[in-house]
């Protein structure tokens, strides 16, 4: 299922938003986020967009704060189950931001960043728990140091700044399945 560090047979939206790992470090970390653009709403092509540095400013209120940004993750799982890769995962992609895990500052150097479409206040869907669990027992398999003490929330690495994956997300559904 993951070639290259590439995952087969998913959509590929390649990010400009990425750089290289240090040299030797192991990927020993997934961290789960959510998103949605405009927040509370599905569908479109506004986090491709928010990827690729092409966010059109003017196309929503919400968009002119954002649009500037230069973040990316390796993967998205939308709400159909549909999962969308933009960073392979030897490279990193900029996801985590300041964040910090077991001391270790800047989490981006060590992490896989899967983003959920979703937001804090609505339940995901019975699709995306079902391929964030079989994503993640492939990226278990392919990378051994992410262990079942290194699956962590956005807000787990970064808390007072962020929130997600929110209170609907169900950890012990989805560690159940996966581990």
């Amino acid at each position: 299922m993951i070639a290259n560090h590439w995952l087969a047979d998913v959509t590929q939206v390649q990010s400009p938003n990425c750089s290289d790992r240090p040299a030797g470090e192991e990927i020993s970390l997934l961290v789960i986020h959510n998103i949605s653009l405009p927040p509370g709403e599905f569908g479109g092509p506004w986090i491709d967009k928010l990827f690729t540095n092409e966010l059109p400013p003017d196309a929503h209120p919400y968009f002119a704060d954002i649009a500037a940004l230069r973040v990316s993750a390796h993967l998205l799982i939308r709400r159909d189950g549909a999962i969308i890769q933009y960073v392979p995962f030897n490279r990193k992609a900029w996801h985590a931001g300041q964040s910090c895990f077991e001391a270790r500052e800047n989490c981006n150097e060590f992490s896989i960043g899967i983003e959920l479409e979703g937001c804090d206040d609505k339940p995901f869907t019975d699709e995306q728990y079902d391929r964030l669990a079989t994503v993640t027992r492939y990226l278990i398999s392919h990378y051994p140091a992410i262990g079942s003490g290194r699956i962590v929330g956005h807000s787990d690495i970064a808390p007072g700044r962020k929130t997600d994956p929110g209170p609907h997300f169900d950890w012990t559904r989805y560690l159940a399945n996966c581990l």
